[in-house]
Formats: C-alpha cells, structure tokens, sequence
C-alpha cells in the first residue's frame, strides 16, 4: 500500500533515497499536475524526472519525463517449447543471436524486412536528414547498449520463454534530444521558473507541443515495431538451433511513455517513466537484473497508481558506483549456470545484480498494482 511521502507524492517504494523523494517532490509541485505523482517501487534518481514515477499533466507534457530513450519497454514471448527441448549449452544461440540483433552504441545492420515496417509507421513529425533516415533503418532491430538486453528463460512450468529489453535507438534520442532544448528554450523566453531545468515542458497550443507530441508518438511506435522484429528473429534462431518450437503469445509493453487517459474525471497525459501501464487485465514484463528473477504479471487497476507499477528491480547504484565497488569475479559468480557474454564480465559489471534493488521486495511493494502470472529464470543473456 502507498504512503505520502511529501505533498501531492504517493510512494509504494518501502525501498528508497531520500534525493528520490526530494527530485519526485519538484515534479510534484508543479503547476499543471492533474493529480499526485506516483512513485513506483523501482523509484530511483533520473535526469529531470524520477524513473519509476507515473506523472499526470493537463494541457502540456516534459519531454524530459519521456525521457531519451522514447518508448523503451519490454517484450516476452510463450513458446511451445520446455526446458528438456533445450540442448545443454546454449553456446551455439550466442553467435546467432550476435549476428542477427546487434548489440552497442551506434550499432546496425542491413535487414530486408525493415522497409516495410518503417513504411508501415510513417513519418515523424520532423524532418530527417538522410544520415538520420539511414540510422533509423539500419537501427530498427537492434539491441542498443546500457541495460537492454535479450534472454531466454524458463517459468514454473519449464516453459521456454524469450525476453526483450529495448529502445528506439538513436533516433528516438535525437529527436527527444531536440524537444527538450525546445522545452528549456520556451522557459527562458517565457521565464518560467523551474527548480530543475529539466523539467522544462511545452504547452498545449503551441507549435513546440504540437511537434513534439507526433515525434513521441512516431517514436514510440518505432520502438514496439523494432521489438517485435527482434522477437521474431530471437526465436526464429531459437527454434532453428532446437529443431521445433513455435510462438505461443506475446507481451509487448513500452516503460518509458505518455499517452492520454481518463483517470479520476479528467482527460490527461500519463507519462510513465521507468513503469509500466497496469489496467485490469493488462499484462506486462517486469525484469530483474542479471542473475535475477523477471516476472510476468497482470495488472489490479489500481487507480491511486494510475493503472501502472513498476518496471523493473530500479538501480541501487549509479553506473559510476558499481564499476567502483563491485568486480568481474563476482558477476560471474553470480551467473553461473548461464549462457552468457561472460568474455566481456569486466565491461558489464555496472549491470550486476547488486547494482539494482531486490526485485523480490520490489515484487512485494506492488501486490496492490499487480498479479504475478509466470516467474522466469534465465539460461540465457545476451547484453547491449
């Protein structure tokens, strides 16, 4: 159950710094709120806005909030397979895998399947230079870097699961790049007064708002279509490497935001950073780290959260801080019994498990928001 940890902040964190508290607070006081902020609890320090919060706005939107990594999210796939289809090793899918979703900063590739898919989205609301159009295509599909990831894993049943974490790559950051020095540039010409620049947001009305709406809303759909395509390249390799196997169903679920929803009598802007929409009956993907459980869950429609919980285990340590404290040797312990990119321990320590928050209390904050459906565990990790 939720506590009010500072006015107009509702927190389901039992987990929680107080410069969490603090920034979400600075959210929480501005003026055009359309409620609480909620704060999930995964919540940690983000850039501007805290990740793990669900923030309602009426008649204008942060860019910042949304974030860079515009419509980030998770997607899970049922197979028909069982943990005794399963060869062993899975050392052959490594290759595989690295060769058919690249992975890292900058990184693409040439897919046939792309033209059709970005023909199918559209074009943003900006216009793309033709560097920009070739990275959005030659992007589409891939993993990125930082904390996305690729997994197959087992549930309860030893049912075969894939799993995806992933982004809309570099496009999706340029354009939020450029909305949010729109946003801090109408704040100066407007001088409105905000405790973080970040914050900065544009108005309804206007053509900074109007831009910036369709840029997110292209992006957004860029990231899910880019998923689902590495769905089906995940499992095509899986399935070519077992012999059989066949997709069940999917979950496909953005964590990074907005959208507009009718919550409390009012039509508003639900940006949810780092959390994940939990309507009754919806379904979601809620990772832990490396080494940990990840869960699949069906929302409760708890309207306090505005539909929504968390969307992962939420760091504990700053990338900086890990490198500093934790060591190769000790990620690698922690992964033992996995296939994974356990060459390159030293260049992923800021992803150990210890890094993040225990996704078991995390799981027992949210009780409320959420209802465990299928509990996975991993046999294989491919890391961004």
């Amino acid at each position: 159950m939720p506590n009010q940890p500072a006015p107009n902040l509702l927190s389901w964190a039992s987990d929680i710094e107080p410069g969490t508290i603090e920034q979400a607070a600075r959210t929480a006081r501005l003026p055009f709120l359309g409620g609480h902020v909620a704060l999930m609890p995964d919540a940690h320090v983000g850039k501007g806005a805290t990740v793990g919060s669900v923030i309602p706005t009426k008649g204008a939107i942060i860019p910042a909030a949304v974030g860079v990594d515009i419509g980030c999210g998770m997607l899970a796939t049922a197979t028909t397979l069982t943990a005794a289809d399963l060869p062993d090793d899975l050392g052959a899918l490594m290759p595989l895998v690295e060769r058919r979703i690249p992975a890292g900063v900058g990184q693409g590739h040439e897919d046939p399947a792309v033209d059709d898919a970005l023909a199918a989205l559209g074009r943003p609301h900006t216009d793309l230079s033709s560097k920009q159009e070739k990275t959005t295509a030659t992007q589409f599909g891939t993993l990125g870097s930082g904390n996305h990831f690729v997994e197959v894993c087992l549930d309860e049943r030893d049912r075969v699961w894939t799993v995806l974490h992933s982004g809309s790559r570099g496009i999706g950051n340029q354009l939020a790049t450029k909305h949010i020095a729109a946003a801090k540039k109408l704040a100066s010409r407007w001088f409105i007064p905000l405790e973080d620049p970040d914050l900065a947001y544009v108005v309804q009305g206007t053509p900074e708002y109007t831009a910036y709406i369709r840029d997110m809303l292209w992006a957004q759909a860029y990231a899910m279509a880019s998923r689902a395509r590495m769905d089906k390249v995940l499992s095509d390799a899986l399935f070519s490497m077992v012999g059989a196997g066949q997709r069940v169903r999917s979950i496909n679920c953005h964590h990074n935001y907005s959208q507009r929803e009718h919550h409390h009598g009012k039509d508003l802007w639900i940006t949810r950073k780092g959390a994940i929409k939990a309507d009754t009956g919806d379904e979601g993907v809620i990772p832990g780290s490396m080494g940990t459980r990840s869960y699949i869950v069906s929302g409760r429609g708890n309207p306090a959260s505005y539909n929504s919980c968390s969307h992962g285990a939420g760091r504990r340590m700053s990338r900086t801080q890990a490198r500093q404290r934790l060591t190769a040797e000790s990620l690698t312990a922690a992964m033992a019994g996995r296939t994974w990119n356990a060459d390159r321990a030293r260049a992923l320590v800021d992803e150990h498990p210890e890094a993040y928050k225990s996704i078991d209390r995390v799981m027992d904050d949210q009780h409320d928001l959420v209802e465990i459906q299928h509990e996975l565990r991993q046999v294989f990790n491919y890391k961004g």
